[in-house]
């Protein structure tokens, strides 16, 4: 655990929530135009654009993998993250809240636990191969 808890793991969580925001809060704006499901997507690609240059700048600072496969391994590891944010925030906001009674913010509160959960795979994932 204390492993975890080092300088990079808490860059990593300021950095990640710096792009998640930026995931969510675009959500919210694409949703204006675009399915909730879409925006989901959409957000999710934004986000990773942040997420890859913050965490570049900011996390990963020794990495000495050039940048395109940093940039493939970054990628490869969001898709599986993308998976847990899709199926986690669709499975709250279509089943699990209403089925609950919850109805206000369903998708607002569906999205919050989909994109936090991957935290945690994520950093194990860009760690090991995106910016090794």
């Amino acid at each position: 655990m204390k492993q975890l808890l080092n300088r990079q793991f808490l860059a990593f969580l300021v950095t990640g929530g710096s792009a998640a925001a930026v995931n969510f809060f675009s959500r919210i704006l694409y949703n204006q135009w675009l399915s909730f499901s879409a925006s989901i997507g959409l957000a999710y690609l934004t986000g990773m654009i942040t997420a890859f240059v913050l965490a570049r700048m900011f996390v990963f600072t020794e990495s000495q993998q050039p940048i395109h496969h940093s940039a493939v391994f970054f990628i490869l590891v969001n898709l599986v993250a993308a998976v847990q944010t899709w199926i986690i925030s669709i499975g709250l906001a279509s089943y699990i809240l209403p089925a609950m009674g919850v109805e206000s913010f369903k998708h607002e509160i569906a999205h919050a636990f989909g994109v936090a959960v991957p935290v945690f795979t994520s950093y194990i994932g860009h760690k090991r191969w995106s910016f090794r």
